[in-house]
């Protein structure tokens, strides 16, 4: 077994299952880099390009830090966009389809009717991926409840920036709790 081998990790087994049936069995640079820590609980600041494994990267911890039990929302994954916000909750969706606990993830973001996301954020939803113009009406209307994040990830936080979401995403962190519980 290598160092850059999946099977290396102390992932929980089904992901580690989940990853062999999708054909997963060597990490990237930045999955070999930033994994060990991540599924420490530590921060990591991470840059890669399109097609580097990023979203394995941080999905992985998260869905191995996940309780299923919970109905709260416990990871958010801060997107600028809705293509890459449909992108992650999909690879999400890939890397548990095999989970005997099942873990939801739910993606909300502009250009689709609120009316549809307000009615799949009443199901249980453990992972919420979304941008940020749409997750701060969300949190406006009181619909999203972010108490029980303990991972928050800004996925492009740059093109976040850039796009002109840093007041945004100050509101949306300062209803996040401020430690990880």
């Amino acid at each position: 077994m290598s160092q850059t081998s999946f099977s290396s990790l102390d992932l929980n087994p089904s992901l580690l299952q989940n990853l062999e049936t999708l054909g997963y069995n060597e990490m990237t640079p930045i999955q070999a880099q930033s994994l060990p820590f991540m599924l420490k609980g530590k921060d990591v600041i991470a840059q890669g390009k399109t097609g580097s494994g990023k979203t394995a990267a941080f999905g992985l911890p998260i869905l191995h830090h996940i309780n299923p039990k919970s109905d709260k929302i416990q990871a958010l994954v801060l997107s600028p966009t809705r293509e890459l916000g449909q992108q992650i909750a999909k690879q999400f969706f890939k890397f548990t389809k095999y989970n005997t606990d099942k873990i939801f993830t739910e993606a909300v973001y502009g250009g689709e009717h609120i009316s549809k996301q307000l009615s799949r954020l009443t199901r249980t939803t453990h992972i919420l991926v979304a941008t940020p113009g749409r997750l701060v009406d969300l949190l406006e209307r009181k619909v999203v409840d972010l108490s029980g994040v303990r991972t928050v990830v800004l996925d492009e936080a740059d093109e976040m920036l850039h796009m002109g979401f840093k007041k945004d995403l100050e509101s949306i962190l300062n209803q996040c709790p401020e430690k990880r519980s």
